[in-house]
C-alpha cells in the first residue's frame, strides 16, 4: 500500500537571508517618505480616496499602493528588490527561479500550457483540471489529450491521475509536448508525484503541476511531498489559498532545464497586468518569509486543529470526513493534506449545497465550497480552536435535526443516487476552434449532439463538465441540471440559469 510522505527531512534554509523581505521593506520605507506624487495611481497614496473607504481600510494600505518606481522595482524587468524577493522565494521553495503572480494562479496555469505548447501541439491534461487550464489550451491553440482521473465511488469525488494512466496516454500520444497534473485536488488528495515525474521525464517531457492548493507542503514533514521535491519542472502555487498571501497573489516556480525561463518570462509579460498591485506582491514577500522562518511550527498547530476536528466530525451520526485511512484504497489516493476537511452529508438526506447554506446562515460558519455530496473546509494557519469548535457544533446540530431538515428531499436524493459525474464527452473540435467559431444559442435541454462553444463548470471548484469543442451529451445535461437544481452555482456559460447553451453554428 502506498504511504504518505510523513517524516521526510525538510531542506535547511538560511534563517539570516530568509529573515529579509526586501520588497516589503522597500515599500514600507517609501510609505514614510515625503513625496510629491505625479504618477499613477490617481489617488496619490490615499490622498484622493473617499473618506469612508479610507476609514474602513486605514491609510497605510493606500500609501503602499504604488507603481513601478525606482525605489520599489518593476515586476516585468526586475533588477532590485523584486528580483531579490523572487530569489528568496526560489530558495525557500527549492526552485531554480520563481516569479510573482498578481493575476492569481489562473494566469499561472495558463502560463504552464503556453510555456510548452505552440499551436497544434498536444498536451496531456487530467479531466478534472481547473478551467484555467482549458483557457491556456484556447490561448495556445494546443490540442488537449484528456486523462481520466481516478474516481472514488465511495466518496463520490475524483482524485488525481495515476502514473499508469500517464504512461498509457503518453504511449498513445508520443508527440505530446508536456503533461499537466493537478496536485493536490480541491479535496487535499495527492497522487504519487515522484512516480509520475519519473514516467514523464522518461519520455523526455516536462511535468507541469497546478499545485494551487499546496503552497504549504514544502514546510512541514507531515504534509505530502511538494511537486518541486517530487521532480516537477514548472509549478503554480496559490499563496493566498492556504498561507498568508493576499487574494490573487500566487507564485510560479521553475526547476531544471526542460523549460526555457525566457519563454516563461515573455509569456508572463503577455498574461500579467502592466500595472501590478504592489500590495499583493508585498504580501507574497512576507508570506514567504513567514513560512521559511515559522512555517513548521504554524503548520504543526494547524494540523493538530484539523485532526481533532476530523475525529470529532466522524463521531457525529450521518457525517463522514475521510482521512488517512483512505490511503491506497484507490490508485489515485497516494497521500492526503490533512488540513483539508471534506465532510460528506448525503447520509443526512442533504445536498452539500443545502448543508453549506444552513451552517453559513445559522451558525456563521463559511465553508470553502460545496458539491452534491460534500462540504469542503480549508483549515489554515489563520484558523483558531474556536473556529473549529463552531464548525463541529454546526454539524452536530444538523445531525440532530436531520429528520426535520430533509423533508421533501427524498425524491432529489433518489435522483442523486442515479446520476453521477458524466463520462468524458467526445471532442469534435479543438477548444480554440470552437471558441472562435460562429455560434448560436439553443435551448439547454435540446443541446444534445451539438458542439459546445463555452466552458461550463460547477464553481467552485471550477472543474469543467463541458468545454468548447466537445459534443454535448445527455449525461452532461442531466448532471448540470441536477447541480443547478440542488443549489450549485454554474460558472462559465453566458446563461447561468441554464435556459440556453452557446454551441457552434451548423452550416
Amino acid at each position: 500500500m502506498p504511504i504518505q510522505s510523513v517524516g521526510r527531512i525538510l531542506r535547511t534554509l538560511d534563517p539570516i537571508s530568509q529573515s529579509r523581505a526586501p520588497l516589503f521593506e522597500a515599500i514600507r520605507d517609501y510609505c514614510f517618505l515625503d513625496k510629491a506624487p505625479f504618477h499613477t495611481p490617481g489617488h496619490k497614496q490615499g490622498r484622493g480616496i473617499p473618506a469612508e473607504l479610507r476609514e474602513l481600510l486605514g491609510e497605510m494600505v493606500f500609501r503602499a499602493d504604488l507603481t513601478e518606481l525606482p525605489e520599489v522595482d518593476n515586476l516585468h524587468d526586475p533588477d532590485g528588490v523584486i528580483l531579490e524577493a523572487q530569489t528568496l522565494a526560489a530558495q525557500a521553495y527549492g526552485a531554480d527561479r520563481s516569479w510573482f503572480l498578481v493575476n492569481g494562479s489562473t494566469c499561472g496555469v495558463e502560463a504552464l500550457v503556453l510555456s510548452v505548447c505552440d499551436p497544434g501541439d498536444k498536451i496531456l491534461l487530467p479531466r478534472n483540471c481547473h478551467k484555467s487550464a482549458i483557457a491556456g489550451v484556447i490561448l495556445s491553440g494546443a490540442t488537449p489529450i484528456f486523462m481520466d482521473p481516478d474516481y472514488d465511488h465511495d466518496l463520490g469525488i475524483a482524485h488525481g491521475v495515476t502514473a499508469a494512466t500517464v504512461e498509457c496516454t503518453l504511449q498513445a500520444h508520443p508527440q505530446a509536448k508536456g503533461v499537466l497534473i493537478v496536485n493536490p485536488t480541491y479535496y487535499g488528495v495527492c497522487g504519487d508525484m515522484a512516480r509520475i515525474a519519473e514516467v514523464v521525464h522518461a519520455h523526455g517531457l516536462p511535468l507541469l503541476v497546478d499545485e494551487a492548493h499546496g503552497p504549504h507542503f514544502a514546510f512541514h514533514p507531515e504534509l505530502p511531498l511538494s511537486a518541486l521535491e517530487a521532480g516537477a519542472d514548472l509549478v503554480v502555487q496559490s499563496t493566498h489559498k492556504v498561507i498568508a498571501g493576499m487574494t490573487q497573489a500566487s507564485l510560479l516556480h521553475l526547476k531544471g532545464s526542460r523549460i526555457d525561463p525566457n519563454r516563461v518570462r515573455n509569456i508572463l509579460q503577455l498574461l500579467q497586468s502592466t500595472s501590478p498591485n504592489y500590495v499583493l506582491m508585498m504580501s507574497l514577500d512576507v508570506a514567504r518569509r513567514q513560512m521559511a522562518l515559522s512555517g513548521e511550527a504554524l503548520l504543526t498547530t494547524t494540523l493538530a486543529l484539523a485532526r481533532s476536528a476530523r475525529a470529532r466530525l466522524n463521531a457525529i451520526p450521518g457525517i463522514h470526513c475521510f482521512g488517512r485511512e483512505r490511503l491506497g484504497q484507490t490508485p489515485g489516493f497516494f497521500a492526503l493534506d490533512e488540513t483539508r476537511l471534506t465532510v460528506r452529508v448525503s447520509e443526512l438526506g442533504l445536498f452539500g449545497f443545502d448543508a453549506h447554506d444552513l451552517i453559513n446562515d445559522r451558525f456563521h460558519v463559511q465553508p470553502e465550497m460545496s458539491t452534491l455530496h460534500n462540504v469542503v473546509f480549508i483549515v489554515s494557519l489563520g484558523n483558531c480552536e474556536r473556529d473549529l469548535d463552531r464548525l463541529v457544533e454546526s454539524f452536530q446540530v444538523l445531525a440532530a435535526e436531520r429528520h426535520a431538515l430533509n423533508r421533501g428531499m427524498n425524491e432529489k436524493m433518489q435522483r442523486l443516487a442515479q446520476i453521477q459525474r458524466p463520462p468524458l464527452p467526445p471532442q469534435a473540435l479543438t477548444p480554440r476552434q470552437a471558441f472562435f467559431a460562429p455560434i448560436q444559442r439553443v435551448p439547454f435541454q435540446s443541446a444534445v449532439g451539438e458542439i459546445c462553444a463555452e466552458i461550463i463548470s460547477p464553481y467552485p471548484p471550477g472543474i469543467p463538465i463541458l468545454i468548447p469543442g466537445e459534443v454535448v451529451t445527455q449525461a452532461a445535461i442531466d448532471y448540470l441540471l441536477l447541480v443547478h437544481e440542488a443549489g450549485g452555482f454554474i460558472n462559465g456559460p453566458e446563461d447561468v440559469r441554464l435556459q440556453t447553451l452557446k454551441v457552434v453554428k451548423t452550416p
